[in-house]
């Protein structure tokens, strides 16, 4: 039997797909697990944020617009999002990438947005790197590029300060501990003139990461940058 025809384990309610169905392919989320916690609902198209009623962007957008030019986002980071990730990031399971990516991917193709040339993860330091054993936003991000016949590219951005964890610090700390943390690959910048691209992470907090990410790619000669990201952390917290 081929593993696509394999029975699988839902991740959130624990039951197994027969096999060879649709959840059973992705094999980490049950189709009914998905139509449940895949909520729609009207989000920022700039960070992504929940909104309670349509707007061009949020207020906080509004007031200090983030270099990238649109967020699209699956879910929002809470039950069960927020336990898989943790066990896709931290704890080694990678294999979680194609469920996760999969779904982003959807959340791509229904917003008919206009596609990148370029594929980019948020990287991680060298130091964070070899600590974690992989980076989870290029998993994403190169299987998210496969599916839609994109260029992926794990060595064009670059993070050269390490800093402390993000999700340890507050807004204004999140935003220092970053002051200068990403480079283009100095022989590479020919690449990105006049690229749209995509920063492709698992989570957006505060919107920090992506911020300066952005703002240095687009220093480096891309025409525009789009933030694809599988959860965004509710704006209260």
């Amino acid at each position: 039997m081929r593993p696509s025809a394999w029975p699988s384990q839902c991740e959130v309610c624990r039951q197994w797909s027969e096999a060879g169905t649709h959840a059973a392919r992705t094999g980490a989320l049950c189709a009914d697990c998905t139509s449940r916690f895949v909520a729609g609902g009207l989000r920022c198209p700039r960070c992504g944020v929940r909104l309670a009623s349509e707007a061009p962007a949020c207020g906080e957008c509004l007031r200090d617009p983030p270099p990238f030019e649109r967020t699209l986002c699956t879910v929002d980071y809470a039950f069960p999002w927020d336990a898989l990730v943790v066990d896709f990031k931290f704890h080694g399971r990678v294999e979680l990438a194609f469920a996760l990516a999969a779904l982003m991917t959807a959340t791509v193709r229904a917003a008919a947005a206009p596609l990148p040339q370029w594929v980019l993860p948020v990287p991680l330091a060298a130091p964070r790197l070899a600590e974690r054993g992989y980076n989870q936003a290029w998993e994403l991000a190169r299987t998210m590029a496969r599916a839609l016949g994109l260029h992926a590219d794990a060595s064009l951005l670059l993070r050269l300060a390490g800093g402390a964890h993000q999700a340890d610090l507050g807004r204004a700390e999140r935003q220092r501990n970053l002051r200068s943390a990403f480079i283009v690959e100095p022989h590479r910048r020919g690449a990105l003139q006049g690229r749209r691209v995509a920063l492709v992470d698992d989570v957006m907090t505060t919107g920090a990461t992506a911020r300066e990410a952005a703002a240095t790619l687009l220093r480096a000669g891309a025409a525009a940058v789009d933030v694809w990201v599988l959860a965004r952390t509710p704006q209260s917290q």
